[in-house]
């Protein structure tokens, strides 16, 4: 049995950098050293997922990184309501930039659809150029 992913968009994030200071220096969503993400619906393939798979984040509208995902947790809030904490590897690894269109809530990401993490070189570069044009440049088969 191979891994299945998840992909979800980061709203109110504007780039892997504001993702990453969201993470470490403002969120109140820390369990131990990991930060967690809260979503209503608890995935029913966690086996497939935990064998490996990471959460994409889509920022901007463009897929730009991810991180592996550790554990999943039921956690009910202040108004009783079960949700679902998934426990992320400290680790954000940029990925080549994608295209996406905006989706509610998560989806299950199959990994060959799955954008190639960059190598640290590139990861680099690109965080130079706006994520829109580096997906354009990557989809017309400039890399």
């Amino acid at each position: 049995m191979g891994h299945m992913n998840m992909i979800k968009l980061s709203v109110g994030s504007e780039s892997v950098e504001s993702l990453i200071d969201w993470q470490r220096n403002r969120s109140r969503q820390i369990k131990g050293n990991r930060y967690f993400h809260i979503t209503r619906m608890f995935p029913k393939r966690t086996e497939e997922i935990l064998a490996g798979g990471s959460i994409y984040w889509v920022i901007q509208g463009v897929i730009q990184c991810r991180q592996k995902i550790v554990d999943f947790e039921e956690v009910i809030g202040d108004d009783g309501i079960r949700r679902c904490a998934i426990l992320l590897d400290e680790e954000i690894v940029r990925t080549e930039p994608v295209r996406k269109r905006p989706f509610q809530g998560w989806r299950y990401f199959d990994p060959k659809d799955a954008p190639r993490d960059l190598s640290p070189g590139r990861a680099k570069a690109s965080a130079d150029l706006p994520p829109k044009l580096m997906a354009a440049l990557s989809e017309i088969g400039v890399r």
